[in-house]
């Protein structure tokens, strides 16, 4: 069965206005096709949810590219740190929402990509052609939520750092094939569920080729099986 992981980087839940688009996005999968996906959530905020990745950690990864033996805590860092990789390495698609902090994202979300992008794991390097993301034949859908900058607003108000960043990294590991839906419901904007419903008819036509390309990635997987 073709598995989203869905990364949930609000610490709202019920009061998060990109938590509920990206639940309605994952209904409207849901509907959209012949199967039922299997769909895993992580809330980055939960407690516990991710490891640290300090010092113990940042030199068991340095012990495993230089050749050396790492020490009993070293290992339990860096199998804590595959874990949460191979988490994002098993599932088909992923659909992320983001609200913006500080014209960025939410320091939770950059944790993550710093524990799962690790060469050898997400990504390779060759001296002559460079980087090349490991993640392919993967989709993502991103949804980002603001609650005072929206494009086009004036300097003084905002900028917006963390959509350009998540699509960078996006492509940085290999998903290319990559949707970005906004919501700004702004105390600028004076039709606040005018633009949700926009929002919300945006996810639900991107999640009928989303399920399509899903079902076709799980029949693929059926037949090389």
């Amino acid at each position: 069965m073709p598995t989203i992981l869905h990364v949930n980087a609000s610490p709202r839940y019920a009061n998060s206005d990109s938590l509920r688009l990206a639940r309605h996005f994952i209904d409207s999968v849901q509907a959209a096709g012949p199967e039922t996906f299997e769909v895993e959530t992580l809330n980055l905020f939960d407690d516990g949810a991710l490891p640290v990745f300090g010092r113990t950690a940042a030199a068991a990864k340095m012990a495993v590219f230089s050749g050396q033996d790492q020490t009993p805590e070293q290992i339990a860092a860096w199998e804590a740190a595959r874990e949460v990789f191979d988490q994002f390495a098993a599932a088909d698609a992923y659909v992320f929402n983001i609200p913006m902090w500080n014209n960025g994202v939410p320091y939770v979300l950059k944790q993550w990509i710093d524990i799962v992008t690790q060469p050898g794991w997400s990504f390779g390097f060759d001296p002559e052609s460079g980087y090349k993301g490991l993640m392919e034949d993967k989709q993502a859908l991103a949804i980002h939520t603001s609650g005072v900058y929206y494009p086009g607003i004036p300097a003084n108000f905002g900028s917006d750092f963390g959509t350009t960043y998540f699509a960078d990294w996006l492509n940085f590991v290999g998903v290319e094939d990559a949707t970005h839906i906004r919501f700004a419901p702004t105390v600028l904007n004076a039709d606040v569920e005018g633009s949700r419903q926009v929002a919300e008819a945006d996810l639900s036509d991107a999640a009928i080729e989303f399920a399509g390309k899903l079902s076709a990635a799980g029949s693929l997987q059926l037949v090389n099986d």
